[in-house]
């Protein structure tokens, strides 16, 4: 074992092409190793082995050591976990970009749904006081006339691109996302200023097997991948209080409504 560090090249057991090229510690294998000037380099794929012969001196360390990559960080875990609040304690402390995956992916639609989509933020649609009954006919031809209106201009603005779509049936029914989509947002992450340079912690992602198998396919290797483990009991206790006092308020809300409804339709009785 001794003797293995001691021959190993300035990137250790890490691609020196991938880190040159892609900032990126990506670990090499044994499989394509190389020796140049009596040490051991490991790289990533056979291609990257030859890309480094033809030109070693491009990748290896002169007067300065080789600079590493910033940290990168997948924080992981099941809903109501803690990611976000812990990965915002990391970040705070060291100095580098939070993510938070899914929250990402809400603010790339919401200029056009002009709402939060998905499980989480869908409620009982709500009466509202202006749909009590009214006398007048006119004024009710008049008002499905507006509300006609509107949803077709609701419509028309609500016109979502193919990418949106798919980002938008992710977040609703947790359809996988197309690789060519999670190229047009996560490889910036990786490969786009300020993120390259400064690192970050990403909050919810990887969340399947498919975009785990995205991330190696595309080299974007974390440096830690951190899994939050806690009991179904600790998840309960801290969802269910907030979700018991929305619902709650719902309900008072709507028995106010049905009230209100009541008084309307004595008055014109009367």
């Amino acid at each position: 074992t001794k003797e293995k560090k001691r021959h190993m090249g300035d990137t250790k057991h890490f691609c020196p092409v991938s880190l040159k090229e892609n900032f990126v510690l990506y670990p090499g294998l044994y499989e394509h190793a190389a020796k140049y000037q009596e040490k051991i380099y490991n790289f990533s794929t056979s291609e990257y082995r030859d890309k480094f012969l033809k030109n070693p001196e491009d990748y290896v360390a002169h007067n300065e050591p080789i600079q590493a990559p910033p940290l990168r960080v997948c924080l992981l875990g099941t809903h109501g976990a803690g990611k976000t609040t812990c990965a915002r304690q990391i970040a705070d402390k060291l100095g580098i970009f939070h993510i938070q995956f899914e929250e990402y992916l809400q603010e790339l639609i919401l200029p056009k749904t002009k709402k939060k989509v998905g499980p989480h933020f869908e409620e009982e649609p709500e009466e509202d006081d202006n749909k009590m009954p009214i006398l007048s006919q006119e004024v009710e031809d008049f008002s499905q006339t507006m509300t006609k209106t509107e949803t077709e201009k609701s419509k028309q603005e609500v016109e979502l691109t193919d990418e949106e779509e798919a980002i938008k049936a992710n977040l609703m029914d947790n359809e996988a996302l197309p690789p060519e989509v999670l190229d047009n947002i996560v490889l910036d992450w990786w490969k786009k200023e300020p993120f390259r340079s400064t690192g970050f912690i990403l909050d919810g992602f990887p969340r399947t097997l498919d975009e785990a198998q995205y991330l190696s396919e595309r080299g974007l290797c974390p440096d830690v991948a951190v899994y939050i483990q806690v009991e179904e009991s600790d998840v309960l206790d801290r969802l269910f209080p907030p979700r018991l006092k929305k619902w709650k308020e719902r309900q008072y809300k709507k028995m106010e409504n049905k009230k209100k409804l009541k008084e309307l339709k004595a008055k014109i009785r009367v």
